[in-house]
């Protein structure tokens, strides 16, 4: 019996069955406005539906996986796009995959950040979040939402700098249990090392949310939850990206419309 061709084009509805078990909250709309953007251009039926081949639907999850993991604004990942096709990538998933994710300028961070330039100055003054050179890896992204986040309670960068003296103590335990295996000269010591480290930072971060949990309550604060927050949001269990919501105490912080700096600094 003869193998099935692979299928030339898909409809909408075709390709929304393809990528609801990644992104459940695809829609017909959105995609759509991705077509408004500029972002995909599928083929048109002689009846005027849109037609998608399989490298449209591979862009359409390039798309979708910028937005949800490194939460870049859609002017950045129409640039990505246009960078991948002028270096000549046929399918726009080959190049994260083989480079990793891209390095951001300072102009991207702060895209993505919802932040402005005086206030990641602050944030680089205080070792919060640290270039590469030019350039600022997806964590560095990570870590200015957070902070402004956590700007909504009042918590300023300059409360932050004992947070970041724990993470360099943490880090230098964690390079001291690894540091024989890298030592070795077998092949992949290095990415043993490297899975070993992983697995002892999720741990440490289970642990903090432990004896978080422990001291408020001993403070008389209620924190249901924390640990298991901890290990689904850290460790990777979920799969998943964190969620867009963060939740302290009963209230939250959505995650669309980041107050950014101003909210920040008055903990308005």
């Amino acid at each position: 019996m003869s193998a099935q061709p692979a299928r030339a084009s898909f409809g909408i509805g075709e390709v929304l069955a393809q990528l609801r078990g990644e992104f459940p909250d695809v829609s017909v709309s959105k995609i759509r406005f991705l077509e408004s953007e500029g972002l995909i251009q599928p083929a048109r039926s002689p009846s005027g539906y849109r037609r998608f081949g399989p490298a449209d639907v591979a862009r359409l999850r390039y798309i979708l996986t910028a937005q949800r993991d490194q939460y870049l604004p859609l002017r950045v990942i129409k640039d990505r796009l246009a960078a991948a096709e002028d270096d000549g990538a046929d399918d726009p998933e080959e190049q994260p995959h083989r480079r990793g994710p891209r390095p951001l300028s300072r102009r991207e961070l702060l895209d993505a950040a919802g932040i402005d330039d005086g206030y990641l100055s602050e944030l680089e003054d205080f070792g919060l979040v640290r270039p590469s050179g030019r350039q600022y890896g997806p964590d560095a992204v990570d870590a200015a939402r957070i902070i402004v986040a956590l700007g909504r309670y009042g918590v300023q960068a300059r409360h932050l700098r004992a947070v970041r003296a724990a993470v360099e103590r943490e880090t230098s335990l964690i390079e001291q249990v690894v540091a024989p295996t890298r030592r070795q000269r077998s092949p992949g010591s290095r990415e043993r090392a490297g899975q070993t480290a992983q697995e002892i930072a999720a741990l440490s971060l289970q642990l903090h949310a432990s004896l978080m949990g422990s001291a408020l309550a001993d403070a008389g604060l209620q924190t249901d939850g924390l640990t298991g927050a901890a290990r689904a949001a850290w460790a990777g269990e979920s799969g998943e990206a964190a969620p867009a919501e963060v939740r302290l105490g009963g209230t939250g912080y959505e995650e669309p419309g980041f107050a950014g700096p101003a909210a920040a600094r008055s903990g308005a």
